[in-house]
């Protein structure tokens, strides 16, 4: 056994028998750390697993070859036939279902005697079929859309102008991933029952899907290729099992990945508090490394020694978050598993374990190394002496805090998948603790500039005497809270604005419903009978088809613009003789144009893609490839929630192609039932999407973001409690002796107190107007910059931060103040001498 463990297991032992009071602070920053990023990985790497589990029964298959406006052709259907064992066809589509004068908005899903290929349809009765009985075709409804319109098995609806008999309950569907319900409950019919009618007319809006199960020994990425070369430029899209669900996947690795970010942050608070207690710890064993250091130990030595028992508290730090991570993901097992749209095991995996401890001890390392080089720095003469070690650590230690800072952020980068993110991230709170320690030592600077205020006012003149002084507990505070609360503050910001954008501002410019799916025969006298409704004040349309943009300049559009969503899946495509949007450069086509493509494009967006006039852009609709030059831009206002289009083509580039209307209909509250009345009976094939209605769904799903997010950041400010804790119980014996002195003096308990009270708060009030600056900041960011939404300061959550700041510092400052008050001053004088 090598020396320097020798003498560490000997300090530790004599450790030990006096508890761990001294790395409370240190074990208890480490392990809610730890816990956070624990509990976090493991939710994601259970739906990780769920989904690669559950891929073909997620999907409806091994593979699907999707089609946007069109069902696949002969030809097309029987090359996919061909390269399966079973084959399965459904459809998707919105619509409008009604009971008498009632019409709201379904999702519609049609499919065939096959379905499902994989997993198991829940009904309620059970065994109910979807054939027609007495010539009326049968449907399985929601639960919540069933009990919202009344109805009850047996009962009759319409249903784009069709009747049909509802034959049970739709409990459950194994190829759903809940995202495809966002603009209405699921109602379930039989392909047979859509045949010939509008609902399925040439232009109309609706997804075909054709779900394959493999013969045995088929590969999947063989086939994969087999259809890329089959169908290149019909605008078929491919999904297979090994990502069921590519949009639900990066919404949870994106949501994952900012929370792990938010734990590390909580990491970052709590390195202030391990750095502090290393330090006091150091600190209180000064006389040991001189003892050692004058018996001949080396710098290296000493070193070694106290690393050896930093790494020991760091492991028992590390297991206690893990265990704890754990243990409230396990106990919250079923709400979780049950919250998901598809079956998930929650229980305890290696990877997220082995993330989360690794990150734990790089912080334990980056926080510990600069008090562990000052230590090795000083001589043995200096530490016999009095007074804290301080000063440079030495290049040694400078640069291995580097190395580890590196190493954090590549760990960092790899386990969200986001370097930008990661980085921004990062980078943001070393910023933010920098800024923080330099507010804490202004706070020191600005208490002494007004000192002359305190003349005649005893406690105020205490108060700011200690906040001002050598070793005030302005930059502690700053530290300690300042960055949860920041955290805290800049998510309270965001979610109000964006739900004053949602509530407030949008509805205020937004029109009360979207109509699709308007055949044009019908789109003049739709329009003469909506203009004649009372409380209905305009309405606008539009031709609308929808495209994949494929191509830009010959090259894979992925390739050129990235992730970008106007890349992500088909877009709405549009024509047009005049602009609806003003021009930001180019020019637009002449009247009666019949040259080759033109495109306009919006401006935004064109940006962001790297586009410029000249540019080719590539979309396939309905399987037809267009490529169209940009001969302009336009300022596209996508915030208005009223008719916008990313690409618009010249209408000879369009001509003959099937297409349906869109239409935006602007009318008061009192008029929206008359509308969706006019709409089910008379316009059966047109749907109505109710854009209040979807605005309440897009704001019920940011709560549930919010939680998530006001969750982990509330870890954050636990730890910087914990912290803020830990630096009030090391001043306890420093309070004692001011308190002694004052009362000496003649000060009172009562004004003593007042004066440690007014001091906390003061720190807190201004850890929390720095928070709530730094809030502020980041939801203008936010909305201004990246959401081009009005913002206002909301001041409620402002206020409460400042509160939060406020009341944290002044309880843990008077509760360790109680103590040092009731002690005999004479007594803590002798003690002291």
């Amino acid at each position: 056994m090598s020396l320097a463990l020798r003498i560490a297991l000997r300090e530790m032992r004599a450790g030990l028998r006096g508890g761990l009071r001294g790395f409370r602070v240190f074990l208890l920053c480490l392990m809610l750390g730890v816990a956070a990023i624990a509990a976090v990985g493991l939710v994601r790497e259970a739906i990780r697993q769920g989904m690669a589990e559950q891929g073909a029964t997620l999907l409806g298959g091994d593979a699907q070859y999707g089609f946007t406006y069109r069902r696949a052709t002969d030809a097309e259907r029987g090359w996919i036939a061909s390269h399966a064992a079973r084959l399965s066809e459904t459809i998707t589509m919105r619509s409008m279902i009604g009971v008498g004068d009632a019409f709201t908005l379904t999702q519609i899903k049609a499919v065939d005697a096959a379905y499902p290929l994989n997993g198991r349809l829940v009904l309620d009765p059970p065994g109910a079929v979807l054939d027609e009985k007495e010539g009326v075709p049968g449907a399985f409804v929601d639960g919540v859309l069933a009990d919202r319109l009344g109805l009850v098995p047996g009962a009759r609806f319409t249903l784009g102008g069709k009747t049909f008999e509802m034959r049970a309950r739709l409990v459950s569907e194994p190829d759903s991933t809940g995202r495809d319900t966002l603009f209405g409950p699921r109602t379930l019919v039989s392909l047979a029952a859509l045949d010939g009618t509008p609902m399925l007319a040439p232009g109309s809006l609706f997804d075909s899907a054709y779900r394959v199960q493999l013969r045995p020994g088929q590969d999947l990425a063989t086939l994969k290729r087999q259809a890329a070369a089959q169908f290149h430029g019909t605008g078929m899209n491919w999904t297979d099992s090994r990502r069921p669900s590519p949009g639900t996947e990066r919404f949870t690795d994106q949501l994952s990945a900012f929370l792990v970010l938010v734990g590390l942050a909580g990491l970052a608070v709590g390195g202030s508090g391990m750095s502090s207690a290393t330090s006091a710890w150091i600190s209180s064993k000064a006389e040991t490394i001189a003892t050692l250091r004058a018996l001949g130990a080396s710098a290296g030595l000493v070193r070694r020694v106290f690393a050896v028992q930093l790494a020991a508290l760091t492991v028992l730090g590390i297991a206690l978050g893990l265990l704890l991570g754990a243990g409230l993901v396990m106990a919250a097992a079923p709400q979780i598993a049950g919250a998901l749209p598809f079956p998930v095991a929650v229980g305890l995996s290696v990877r997220p374990l082995a993330s989360a401890a690794l990150f734990g001890a790089l912080t334990v390392v980056l926080f510990t190394l600069w008090p562990l080089g000052r230590m090795t720095r000083i001589g043995a003469a200096r530490l016999y002496r009095p007074g804290r070690a301080g000063g440079w650590p030495g290049w040694g230690a400078a640069v291995s805090s580097a190395v580890v800072l590196i190493v954090l952020a590549g760990a960092a980068c790899a386990e969200t998948g986001r370097t930008g993110l990661s980085l921004a991230v990062l980078g943001g709170v070393a910023a933010a603790l920098v800024l923080l320690a330099l507010m804490g030592r202004g706070i020191g600077a600005l208490a002494r500039r007004l000192r002359p205020l305190g003349r005649g006012r005893p406690v105020l003149h205490l108060a700011l005497a200690a906040l001002g002084g050598p070793g005030g507990e302005g930059r502690a505070v700053m530290i300690s809270l300042g960055l949860g609360l920041t955290v805290l503050s800049s998510i309270g910001q965001i979610e109000a604005g964006l739900r004053s954008a949602i509530r407030n501002d949008l509805p205020a410019v937004a029109p009360a419903f979207f109509l699709i799916d308007i055949l044009p025969d019908d789109r003049a006298a739709l329009l003469d009978r909506l203009a004649a409704l009372p409380g209905v004040t305009r309405t606008e349309t539009a031709p609308m088809l929808r495209g994949v943009i494929d191509r830009i300049n010959g090259r894979p559009a992925r390739e050129v613009g990235g992730d970008h969503w106007v890349l992500r899946g088909d877009r709405g495509v549009t024509f047009a003789e005049t602009p609806r949007e003003k021009l930001t450069a180019g020019s637009w086509w002449p009247a009666g144009y019949d040259g080759p493509p033109q495109a306009s494009f919006a401006a935004k967006e064109g940006t962001e893609l790297g586009l410029k006039l000249g540019d080719r852009i590539g979309v396939n609709i309905l399987g037809r490839e267009i490529e169209a030059t940009i001969t302009s831009f336009r300022d596209v206002d996508f915030s208005t929630a009223g008719i916008g289009f990313v690409l618009t083509l010249d209408p000879a580039a369009l001509a003959g192609a099937p297409h349906t209307e869109i239409a935006t209909v602007y009318a008061t509250p009192a008029a929206e039932a008359p509308v969706l009345r006019l709409i089910g009976h008379d316009f059966p094939n047109v749907t109505a999407i109710g854009v209040r209605g979807a605005l309440e769904r897009v704001g019920e799903a940011l709560a549930s973001v919010s939680k998530a997010v006001l969750l982990a950041a509330s870890v954050t400010l636990a730890v910087g409690f914990v912290v803020l804790i830990g630096a009030a119980a090391g001043g306890e014996g420093a309070r004692a002796r001011e308190a002694a002195v004052l009362r000496s003096l003649g000060a009172t308990r009562a004004t003593v107190l007042a004066s440690f009270a007014l001091r906390a708060a003061l720190a807190g009030a201004v850890a929390g107007i720095v928070a709530v600056a730094g809030g502020v900041l980041a939801g203008w960011a936010v909305m201004d910059r990246v959401m081009n939404l009005p913002y206002s300061i909301a001041w409620g959550p402002a206020f409460a931060i400042v509160a939060a700041g406020v009341g944290a510092v002044v309880l843990a400052q008077i509760a360790f103040a109680l103590r040092p008050l009731g002690l005999r001053p004479a007594r803590v004088l002798r003690e002291a001498e």
